[in-house]
């Protein structure tokens, strides 16, 4: 009645880095990029981070005085503390994710590549923006003349 089958068996398991006799290592080309991805994030966005939070209530030209200067202090520190919020995550989860890889010897998933991207970009906007410091005004030398 029942038409006997084949023992079920399951599927091989698709590990990348494991070959037929067992986890094979890194080539030395992928530990460099692996090492090099954390050091983009140790010298760009956490330099970066440093320099926003450090300039993250400063706004020249900011009145107390008004009302309408006061929200819109708020809503830019708020969004300027967004950004430097999100820059501290995906730089910790792209360190804690390279070199994990390295030490554990599996290849980096490609999310960290786009993540590194992304954190790059917004650190560039964190310096470009409030991260640098403000120019002091120029002062104008007096000619001997005037005295």
């Amino acid at each position: 009645m029942w038409a006997r089958t084949a023992p079920c068996r399951a599927p091989p398991r698709a590990h990348e880095g494991w070959g037929a006799g067992g986890p094979s290592s890194d080539t030395l080309r992928d530990v460099v990029v692996k090492l090099l991805v954390a050091l983009g994030v140790l010298v760009f966005p956490v330099p970066a981070l440093v320099m926003g939070a450090r300039g993250l209530t400063k706004r020249p030209g900011y009145s107390a005085d008004e009302p309408a200067d006061r929200v819109s202090y708020v809503l830019l520190v708020a969004m300027r503390g967004l950004v430097l919020l999100l820059v501290f995550a995906l730089s910790a989860v792209i360190l804690v994710s390279t070199i994990g890889a390295v030490v554990v010897d599996v290849p980096l998933h490609g999310m960290v590549y786009v993540l590194f991207g992304l954190d790059v970009l917004l650190a560039l906007i964190v310096v470009l923006s409030f991260g640098r410091r403000a120019r002091r005004p120029v002062r104008r030398r007096v000619s001997p003349a005037a005295r």
